[in-house]
């Protein structure tokens, strides 16, 4: 486990679970996409750095077809839109594939980020994309797009 306890700022009621994921601490909740990428990166000659990155240019481009305009954070994994974050990594490779993988934050509740330090970064601000777009947002069309951003990506390398 990589997450640090300290990263958790106040008792909840909201279920903690603890995950051999990489990364720190994250929420996960209604409103939320979560895809996990079961991806053998041994057998695609790519590195976890490579994945990452593909997943990022992913959803930016995703984010792109809603008039969001997101950026990728030097050495902090995930997406990002005027310094908040909207979407979160957490992956795991074992035996060259990785597992787990990516949260998007669509329409959803906010608040339980101020109970931690969302990714382990203290004073992050989080939002979704409910709050950067007038485009009218249904969950299972934002899946099946990122879905195949995700693949098109994929296959291409």
């Amino acid at each position: 486990m990589s997450g640090k306890p300290e990263h958790l700022l106040k008792e909840t009621e909201i279920l903690v679970v603890q995950s051999d994921r990489g990364g720190q601490i994250t929420y996960h909740g209604p409103g939320q996409l979560i895809i996990y990428c079961l991806i053998d990166i041994k057998r695609l000659g790519i590195g976890i750095k490579k994945m990452v990155s593909l997943i990022e240019q992913s959803i930016i481009d995703l984010l792109a077809d809603y008039s969001i305009e997101a950026h990728k954070v030097s050495g902090a994994p995930g997406v990002y839109v005027d310094g908040s974050k909207i979407a979160a990594l957490g992956l795991k490779v074992k035996q060259g594939r990785t597992y787990h993988g990516l949260s998007l934050n669509i329409d959803m509740d906010l608040a339980p980020y101020k109970l931690i330090n969302p990714c382990g970064y203290s004073d992050l601000n989080v939002t979704q994309m409910s709050n950067l777009t007038d485009n009218a947002l249904n969950i299972y069309d934002i899946k099946l797009n990122l879905s195949n951003y995700l693949k098109n990506y994929v296959s291409r390398t």
